[in-house]
């Protein structure tokens, strides 16, 4: 492990252990019996129906990458691409950050095609996952009445107004780059080449597998066909949530649909501080978010904030690493293998102009 990921581990775990002070200062009374009851209660069923509609999120996830896939292999079926999602999820939720490439990497082996090219649609992927979320959590914050009896419902309108705005100038952006990513793409070389660690070549290389990426929405009715496999998988993450929250038979868990993408955004929100295998970002926002908006009790908002991350980041890692055996893969060389693979990228990209 290098210096600069050490330091970068040692912040993270600086930022959770701040949050874990804070969170348990304000718990001084909290009942550990009580928080092991809760737990060892919850219905079974519903945690087996969160992960099932969780293992079918991937299943759409892979359904999705095949429709970006179709303009340069129409071939390709989202069976195939199943395995490579799946451990791909799993080293990300062993392994956190580093582990993010690894899908990219295995699609690309898969299919045989450049790994840029499904860096390019790994990038894309990610605007519509904001998109459809962000179409969830509008819906749910304006139009539906349970939000708008929660705590901070004001806070909760801004930021709905925020993210709305983001997903509007990341289409704009979208846009622009397909109609002139190459004039861009020069532009930053020519004025950013001075920068150390060739850093004007690499925005570049990123602006043009961007593009390459967004010519893989070929059409009218696939742009239509991918909004709703990703309206549809966000969807059944939230279905996922609302199972785990109604396994503990509370009447305060008992949340309607509308309320959940508050729930999810908090926990998406907290997952961009986490560790590696450990999470810890995540689950504090959740426990926070039950806690304050929901008025769930201390033992209960933690017991139901671990849990939903089990189910619904976690439960991929027993089936990603039996796959993973079965194919002979090591996650951490995968990890590897892809960092390496997208650095020779970089490196390569000023020889190609």
């Amino acid at each position: 492990m290098g210096k600069r990921q050490l330091t970068f581990y040692g912040v993270i775990l600086a930022v959770l252990g701040a949050l874990v002070y804070l969170q348990f200062r304000t718990w001084r009374d909290f009942d550990w019996a009580t928080f092991w009851g809760q737990t060892g209660h919850v219905d079974l069923l519903h945690i087996l129906g969160g992960i099932a509609l969780t293992y079918f999120a991937y299943v759409m996830r892979a359904i999705r990458w095949k429709l970006f896939l179709k303009p340069v292999q129409p071939e390709t079926t989202a069976s195939s691409l199943l395995q490579p999602t799946v451990v791909g999820f799993t080293g990300l939720a062993l392994l956190g950050r580093p582990g993010e490439l690894i899908r990219p990497y295995l699609i690309a082996r898969r299919t045989s095609l450049p790994f840029s090219s499904q860096l390019a649609v790994w990038t894309v992927e990610r605007i519509f996952d904001i998109g459809a979320f962000t179409v969830l959590l509008v819906s749910a914050i304006f139009f539906a009445d349970g939000p708008r009896h929660v705590a901070y419902y004001s806070n909760f309108r801004a930021a709905g107004f925020l993210l709305g705005a983001l997903v509007v100038a990341l289409a704009l952006g979208a846009l622009f780059i397909s109609w002139s990513g190459e004039a861009l793409a020069r532009w930053v070389e020519n004025h950013f080449a001075h920068l150390p660690a060739n850093l004007g070549a690499r925005i570049a290389l990123r602006i043009r597998e961007f593009r390459t990426g967004l010519d893989t929405i070929h059409s009218v009715v696939s742009l239509v066909q991918i909004v709703v496999v990703s309206l549809a998988m966000w969807f059944l993450i939230a279905l996922a949530y609302q199972q785990v929250t109604s396994s503990y038979g509370a009447a305060v868990l008992r949340l309607p649909i509308s309320d959940i993408p508050l729930l999810m955004g908090s926990s998406m929100l907290g997952s961009m501080v986490q560790l590696p295998g450990v999470g810890g970002g995540s689950q504090l926002a959740t426990i926070a978010t039950l806690q304050h908006v929901f008025d769930a009790p201390h033992e209960l908002a933690a017991s139901c904030g671990i849990l939903l991350w089990l189910v619904t980041f976690v439960s991929v890692v027993p089936l990603g690493l039996l796959l993973a055996h079965r194919e002979r893969l090591s996650l951490r060389r995968l990890s590897e293998q892809s960092h390496e693979a997208d650095a020779s990228v970089v490196l390569s990209e000023p020889s190609t102009r």
